[in-house]
């Protein structure tokens, strides 16, 4: 089987913005370097974010709900910017597992205006990025509970 053709996205509604929000951690990566906590660079993040002029809400509750609409249990991504990015931020000297890209997949299906999730590892060397996006079956999940797309 031949390579998959990839497709860049230039036109969707978050790619400025997540390009701006990569910006801003690699800013912060370079001020302070990795070794930190967590929270040194949320609290960075969010400094960041504000300066920008960028609206971002820091650790929303995320209720998830059984079909009758009876709360299971919450999450609390890291940060929502413009109401449109996840952002998850690690400070881990190893690279991003499945597990934790996991995490950042489950918000989708909490949060259907978030069409695409930035994971941002400060604990290495050089900023590790990753863009996220929904799988399908949390679109088809989003398309049968909300109506909506979820894609962009």
């Amino acid at each position: 089987m031949g390579a998959q053709q990839r497709t860049v996205v230039t036109d969707a509604l978050w790619s400025e913005l997540t390009y701006q929000i990569i910006g801003l951690a690699m800013e912060l990566h370079n001020e302070l370097g990795p070794g930190h906590r967590e929270g040194v660079y949320h609290n960075g993040m969010a400094i960041k974010l504000q300066s920008a002029a960028r609206a971002f809400e820091s650790e929303p509750y995320v209720p998830i709900t059984l079909a009758d609409g009876t709360v299971v249990k919450g999450q609390c991504p890291d940060l929502v910017v413009e109401r449109l990015v996840v952002v998850e931020l690690k400070a881990h000297v190893y690279t991003i597992s499945r597990d934790e890209q996991a995490q950042v997949i489950g918000y989708f299906a909490a949060l259907p205006e978030c069409t695409v999730a930035l994971y941002l590892n400060f604990g290495r060397h050089r900023l590790e990025v990753h863009r996220l996006f929904p799988p399908t079956t949390v679109q088809a999940y989003r398309r049968e509970k909300w109506g909506t797309r979820g894609n962009g």
